[in-house]
């Protein structure tokens, strides 16, 4: 009775210590935000059809690929984010958009480890696709706002021991932006005004710093961070692409094993999170059929 009251509050320990619950209450909280005091175009319907088929395409994950359990957190977490970005008239799209990201996770994996961020995979697929936008001004360019979404995004990139990945893109591309102002010989308030975005501030912290699609290493997720801020940039001012951001992030995400090959760390683990000092071999393993061990 001892052991299994001992093992109870362990359980209990690992689960309160998972970043993800925290992630969750600072997305949740940035949504009801959004939703009623900034009117965000999302209706209730929107919600409840993103939310309910990420958690539906989890469920049956989990019962292919015969997980041991069924874990609502990841898919709260991707689902929470398209409610926060993604717009479009047609709640189907909605729908898609929550499966894509859930089924990714599933299917696009090298070496037991999802390569895209799920919710910027389904971004890009409906984007691209022209089924749906994102609109950066229904955030406001209140600074007060900025910072409460620095905030919440520190809480959970702190507890996920992600911090440095967040802080190294947004020096990066801060900084290029500014660079690129004087090099231009563009008035400071435009890098200004470029960097006062919500959008930007929720793909940093929420978005970037995601533990499972990042390098192991300190050092790959620094490189990581730059690559992605360099790429950014290019995507937005020669390319002239819109949300380049996400753009950025999808065009880098494959690089990750070989950063990881090249910088090899700890394998990251939500009940115990590192910032993946520990040096550990990752051998190279790609596969399209169901595995046993997936997050």
């Amino acid at each position: 009775m001892g052991q299994d009251n001992g093992t109870s509050q362990t359980d209990k320990l690992i689960f309160w210590r998972d970043p993800r619950l925290y992630q969750i209450v600072s997305l949740s909280t940035l949504l009801l935000y959004g939703r009623f005091w900034l009117h965000f175009d999302v209706s209730i319907w929107q919600i409840v059809i993103t939310v309910g088929t990420a958690l539906l395409a989890q469920y049956a994950g989990t019962r292919l690929y015969t997980l041991p359990s069924f874990d609502l957190r990841s898919p709260l977490i991707s689902a929470l984010s398209l409610c926060l970005l993604l717009r479009t008239n047609d709640l189907a799209i909605a729908a898609l958009a929550a499966f894509i990201a859930i089924g990714s996770k599933f299917v696009i994996r090298w070496n037991n480890k999802h390569i895209f961020n799920p919710t910027n995979l389904a971004l890009v697929v409906i984007l691209s696709s022209g089924l749906g936008w994102i609109s950066p001004g229904q955030w406001g360019q209140f600074a007060w706002f900025g910072f409460l979404i620095a905030c919440l995004g520190s809480v959970v990139i702190t507890r996920a021991a992600r911090a440095d990945v967040t802080l190294a893109f947004l020096t990066f591309y801060v900084s290029l932006l500014f660079v690129r102002a004087f090099w231009v010989c563009d008035p400071l308030t435009i890098p200004l005004h470029q960097i006062e975005s919500g959008a930007l501030l929720v793909f940093s912290f929420f978005m970037i710093s995601d533990p499972k699609t990042t390098p192991d290493s300190r050092a790959g997720r620094i490189i990581y961070a730059l690559l992605v801020a360099v790429t950014v940039l290019y995507i937005q001012f020669w390319l002239f692409k819109p949300n380049g951001p996400l753009w950025g992030l999808i065009v880098c995400s494959p690089l990750v094993p070989l950063l990881d090959r090249l910088f090899p760390g700890a394998r990251y683990d939500w009940a115990k999170p590192t910032s993946g000092h520990t040096l550990t071999s990752l051998p190279f393993s790609f596969s399209l059929q169901p595995q046993r061990r997936l997050s």
